[in-house]
């Protein structure tokens, strides 16, 4: 039996995406995904067979939006001559679409109480560290990590937008950290 709407499953996703920064993950209803999909409610669990079955789904969908992202940072890093400058204006960047990064916290309070989304909630500060250690090494790579994820966390609670300039300070100390080491202790 063929499905009469074959992007009906699509639909779905593509409306649980939709609906988590704006309610949250305990705010997904099968009611509240039917009707943003516009299809009968049935269809949600025809697909999926509970609502954390379709929440991981749409997570996971979520985490290979967060590698595309971070591959494209990566991609601009490497072409920019100042890391901090680049890192900056690209933080700013991601907040013109704060959607991602809503779910991306959604998803990490989430694995708070679900191990079994740790591994989806790491992709976002594990591939940071990952792209960022070439040009700083790992523990400065980590620090900044840290920071970024506290500056856009408060950017998101606060509704001020992140300034690039206001970046570029605390990032140039931070990418710092990992100069020092590489050039060892002082007076050797």
């Amino acid at each position: 039996m063929t499905p009469r709407d074959p992007h009906r499953r699509r639909r779905i996703l593509d409306a649980t995406r939709a609906l988590i920064p704006r309610y949250g993950i305990a705010g997904i209803t099968h009611r509240r995904v039917a009707a943003e999909a516009g299809i009968p409610v049935g269809s949600t669990t025809y697909y999926f067979a509970d609502l954390a079955d379709l929440t991981e789904a749409a997570l996971a969908e979520t985490a290979a939006a967060t590698r595309a992202g971070l591959a494209e940072w990566a991609r601009q890093l490497a072409a920019g001559a100042d890391l901090p400058a680049t890192l900056a204006a690209l933080t700013a960047g991601y907040l013109d679409r704060p959607e991602q990064m809503l779910t991306v916290n959604e998803l990490y309070l989430a694995a708070t109480r679900h191990p079994e989304l740790r591994p989806l909630a790491r992709v976002w500060f594990d591939g940071l560290v990952e792209i960022l250690t070439p040009h700083t090494g790992a523990p400065a790579a980590r620090a900044i990590a840290m920071y970024l994820d506290g500056a856009l966390l408060h950017a998101l609670s606060s509704d001020s937008p992140v300034e690039p300039a206001e970046l570029i300070r605390p990032l140039t100390a931070l990418a710092a950290l990992g100069e020092q080491k590489r050039a060892g202790p002082a007076g050797r």
